[in-house]
């Protein structure tokens, strides 16, 4: 459907809630195509195509809300979703906190953003680039089995509607290809990696050969891994994994999380979390980065800003509802889907690279580890104490020396933050990124 049909559909079932009895509503609808091959063993196992949306519709009743949502659109379908809408919210417990934004605090100009691909991906080629991916990762010496090369690309429409009088669609894309394989023998020990590329435009992918290689490559270079004994080490980790500690800092300053009490960063607002030479930066609308959105999901503007200035932490990640537990003013990061209640989400974050390259970071480093994978979600989130399965190599007189496994990497989050030291080699890849990072007087567990 067009925009303005779905636009068309949304107010009419907000006007529709609204003589049923509903004191307010929005109304989220998300239409999405997309197809995903996978080649494994040189022949093709899996092919779909999918299309299909969903209608998600929140009324209110005083401080009571309700959601339902249906991938129905006949009229009696839509008529009996508000109906259920509204009786619902009469019988539910109050929310203090809920309701949607002020006129006044709706996002009044939106940017245009380049995040859809205005071309369709032919099955044909999805099935190319998944073959040729495989069979790269499977020339490269001592790959003995494979788990398959994927290729996907999907495009979705998003509209969204309130009472208040927000109104917004837009489309957007992505595509992605990757692959797993498997080296060594039952006799030797085996070993298992990975490799993926994904991008909001087709062409901006890495090419198949590369991503198969790398997957590849990184299997057989695990081969041969050995225990080592519990220490304390620096720990070094790929941007790959960097990532992940990224993700833990954007968890612990969800504004729900502190309205709860339940993040360790809580009582951390305009303090230094990180050294000073480490700066963390949002941009929502980055042009082709794969979360980018022009507004947030409630209507409120959005924009580039520093989550964490030079180690000072700078604000919370807010939807209306935590704002209003907060008593703060939102920060336009409320993310939704048909079937739930906004909540706080980031957009493209990016952790800004150091100065010293990731061989020059690893110099001095007598006895350490560099990790390339990371097992377990051992991470709690209340007190910031991190525990997790890791394999990589071992670092002997700045050089890598040989690949380790078995091992378990134990801190706080809190001493980890400002312990860290970015490298240089930033890559924009996965809509959050890190350069390679090091943590000083990390715990491993091993022999």
């Amino acid at each position: 459907m067009a925009s303005s049909d779905l636009l068309n559909l949304l107010t009419d079932l907000i006007s529709d809630a609204k003589k049923a009895g509903a004191d307010a509503a929005d109304a989220i609808v998300a239409d999405g195509t997309s197809v995903s091959v996978t080649y494994r063993l040189g022949k093709l196992e899996h092919l779909e195509r999918s299309e299909g949306g969903d209608i998600g519709l929140r009324v209110f009743k005083g401080k009571r809300q309700a959601i339902v949502s249906s991938a129905d659109r006949k009229p009696a379908a839509l008529k009996e979703l508000v109906e259920r809408a509204v009786s619902m919210a009469a019988t539910v417990p109050e929310d203090p906190f809920c309701g949607i934004a002020d006129a006044n605090q709706l996002a009044k100009t939106l940017p245009t953003l380049d995040i859809c691909d205005p071309a369709d991906v032919a099955v044909e080629t999805l099935i190319s680039r998944a073959e040729t991916c495989e069979a790269a990762a499977r020339s490269v010496k001592g790959v003995t089995n494979s788990e398959g090369a994927s290729a996907s690309w999907g495009r979705t429409h998003v509209a969204v509607a309130s009472s208040n009088g927000f109104a917004r669609a837009y489309e957007s894309s992505g595509s992605s290809i990757s692959a797993s394989v498997l080296a060594g023998d039952s006799d030797t020990g085996m070993e298992t990696d990975y490799d993926y590329t994904a991008a909001v435009y087709f062409g901006d992918l890495r090419t198949s050969e590369d991503v198969g290689r790398s997957a590849g490559e990184r299997a057989v270079k695990k081969l041969g891994g050995r225990k080592i004994a519990s220490q304390k080490i620096p720990i070094v980790y790929d941007p790959r994994v960097a990532r992940s500690i990224v993700g833990h800092f954007i968890a612990g300053i969800n504004g729900a999380a502190v309205a709860r009490g339940t993040t360790f960063l809580k009582d951390l607002m305009g303090k230094e979390v990180f050294d000073s030479a480490i700066t963390i930066t949002e941009d929502p609308h980055k042009d082709r980065g794969l979360r980018s959105k022009p507004c947030d999901a409630e209507g409120l503007a959005n924009h580039k800003r520093n989550l964490a200035d030079k180690g000072v932490l700078t604000t919370w990640l807010m939807d209306l509802r935590a704002s209003r537990q907060l008593n703060l003013e939102p920060t336009g990061h409320a993310s939704r889907g048909t079937s739930s209640p906004p909540g706080a989400a980031a957009t493209n974050v990016i952790l800004a690279p150091g100065d010293l390259t990731p061989a020059a970071l690893m110099a001095d480093i007598k006895q350490g580890l560099y990790v390339t994978d990371l097992v377990g979600q051992g991470v709690n989130m209340i007190t910031g104490d991190y525990s997790r399965g890791a394999v990589g190599y071992w670092i002997e007189n700045g050089e890598i020396a040989y690949p380790v496994h078995e091992v378990t990497v134990a801190g706080n989050l809190k001493d980890m933050f400002k312990r860290l030291t970015a490298a240089d080699d930033l890559t924009v890849r996965y809509g959050i990124d890190s350069p390679t990072l090091r943590i000083d007087g990390m715990s491993v567990a091993g022999t």
